[in-house]
């Protein structure tokens, strides 16, 4: 298997088990150093004896062992702080990856090779090193990313970058940025709704850890009006979606708004939510959620997912657009689905699809996985009850593949 930069893929569809062998092949001029960091969920190295390379090469329950550019790995023996493997190479040394020649990472097990990735200089311009492939655990499963990510430092620079230290530490990158953006983002907040501030904080602190702090982006809401959605809407389930998701657009979009559409039969775009509308916006809005021209209430993804892709198609503009698309189950629709995703794979549009207290929902479980896409644009998850999950946990699963969308797009020459 053929894999391409940003495709993610679960592991358990390339070998049986969790023993494989990662080889990185770097055709170079100069000498490579190749790591891998064992990071936990903040993507820090917690335990620097997870960090393998040539002076450590060997964890300390021996899941990960190293042996020049090859990493023999049991996935199954690693504990579970340990989150997600990096895997990266670097040069030692003058140089720039853009004078590497024909290169690949590739997945083996039994000395067979069962996947790679294949890229070469042309991809790259004066950076030192590579955030080659990542390993990472998702819903309990183990999957791969093809990160093929560079960066300008070198090795020390990344040991800094995943917590690690050094002896001759650089200087650590200026705060004043990060800083500046979280004192804009708390304080538009606390002076239109300071009822938002704290949900503002903790969307702050995921998006640091995202390094998305200096990202503009536009942000849309696509909400599921079904009948079946009933209980969510009166219990304020779906204001609760709302008010979460505003700190997010007001951070992203200079003019702090949030697109927003609802669909059942047929799609109906709702006004912008901002922080002088939001207060019972599912309420008031076009009469209020009952009273919105949705046509009869049995739900039709294609249609608001087309009025939503002509919508930023016509605006001209490049700029990223951050999609949260809500649904409750029972989707069927799923060729029509499969095309419009991969029609929409070639602009600028990230979909993040969450299932809220329903089940079937059909190919939306399976669209990140799906082949045949420019980019992987599209992640799921699903929640049983959104006011169950603490709102730092919610802000790291709707940031999580966001920033390697951003990359794999900007690559792609879609952004």
């Amino acid at each position: 298997m053929l894999i391409s930069q940003g495709q993610r893929v679960p592991l358990s569809n390339l070998i049986s088990g969790q023993t494989l062998t990662l080889t990185l092949a770097i055709d170079s001029p100069h000498v490579i150093d190749y790591v891998c960091f064992g990071v936990d969920a903040n993507g820090k190295l917690s335990d620097d004896r997870y960090m393998i390379f040539f002076n450590q090469p060997a964890s300390p329950c021996n899941s990960i062992q190293q042996q020049g550019n090859e990493f023999r790995l049991n996935l199954s023996s690693l504990p579970a702080s340990i989150d997600r493997l990096v895997f990266t190479a670097s040069i030692d040394g003058a140089g720039t990856m853009q004078q590497i020649r024909a290169s690949h990472f590739s997945i083996g097990q039994a000395g067979r090779e069962v996947a790679r990735g294949e890229f070469s200089g042309s991809s790259f311009n004066a950076e030192k090193a590579i955030m080659v492939i990542d390993l990472y655990r998702k819903n309990g499963e183990w999957r791969l990313a093809s990160n093929l990510q560079g960066y300008n430092a070198g090795l020390d620079a990344l040991v800094v970058h995943f917590g690690g230290e050094v002896a001759d530490e650089p200087a650590p990158a200026p705060a004043p940025v990060v800083a500046a953006a979280k004192i804009s983002l708390e304080k538009k907040v606390a002076e239109a709704a300071p009822q938002l501030v704290s949900l503002a904080k903790k969307a702050q602190v995921s998006l640091e850890k995202a390094q998305l702090t200096d990202t503009r982006a536009r942000v849309g809401l696509v909400l599921d009006a079904s009948g079946s959605m009933n209980g969510q809407y009166s219990r304020g389930h779906v204001q609760e979606v709302v008010d979460r998701l505003l700190p997010l657009a007001v951070h992203f979009d200079d003019d702090g708004a949030l697109d927003c559409w609802a669909f059942a039969a047929k799609p109906m775009r709702l006004t912008p939510v901002t922080l002088s509308n939001f207060r019972d916006f599912i309420k008031t809005d076009h009469g209020g959620w009952r009273d919105w021209e949705l046509g009869s209430r049995v739900n039709n993804e294609p249609k608001v997912m087309r009025q939503v892709i002509d919508f930023y198609k016509q605006s001209g503009d490049r700029t990223p657009v951050y999609i949260l698309f809500i649904s409750d189950g029972g989707v069927s629709q799923n060729r029509e689905i499969i095309k419009l995703m991969s029609e929409a794979a070639r602009l600028p549009i990230f979909w993040q699809f969450v299932g809220l207290g329903g089940h079937g929902y059909g190919v939306l479980e399976k669209l990140d996985d799906m082949e045949g896409r420019v980019v992987d644009n599209c992640n799921f998850f699903a929640l049983d009850r959104l006011d169950e999950i603490a709102e730092e946990k919610l802000y790291d699963l709707l940031m999580e593949e966001f920033p390697d969308w951003l990359k794999a797009a900007k690559s792609a020459g879609i952004l």
